[in-house]
């Protein structure tokens, strides 16, 4: 359980499209997979468990699905079998003019890590950048590439 004072990384923006919508795209592989990851095992459906890819990278994690409240809510634990797991939670509120705000907190880190504070800021502004191409997918049909090329 986290206490209120373990560092959490916390973004929001507005994306200007359904909440429906919006919340398919992060639970939807033909989606994602157009803005975050290139691959990964499946869906996300509630107690499952999914491998997500990044390619270029070499890189890959294992999520399992903890709660999911459609068009409201997904909590995940990240890096699941890892010596640090954390927590996700994306949550959906929908907004006039048929615009959802989206909030992601990233928590659970290991606070007696001394890198703890690093984790946070990399967390912070690997989801900024997520949302940001989300925003622009859904609200333009843009592919920005934009996690591929961070590194």
């Amino acid at each position: 359980m986290d206490t209120p004072h373990q560092p959490v990384a916390k973004i929001e923006l507005l994306i200007r499209n359904p909440v429906a919508e919006v919340f398919d795209a992060f639970v939807n592989p033909d989606i994602i997979t157009k803005i975050w990851f290139n691959r990964c095992s499946g869906p996300l459906e509630m107690g499952k468990s999914v491998h997500w890819y990044w390619d270029l990278y070499n890189a890959s994690t294992e999520i399992r699905v903890l709660a999911l409240e459609e068009n409201q809510r997904i909590y995940i634990e990240w890096d699941v079998g890892s010596d640090n797991p954390s927590n996700v939670e994306w949550t959906f509120e929908d907004r006039a003019n048929k615009a959802t705000y989206v909030s992601v907190i990233h928590s659970g880190f290991d606070s007696a890590a001394d890198d703890v504070m690093a984790k946070v800021v990399d967390s912070t502004g690997g989801f900024a950048l997520v949302l940001a191409a989300a925003k622009a997918y859904l609200e333009h049909g843009i592919e920005l590439n934009i996690v591929a090329d961070r590194f």
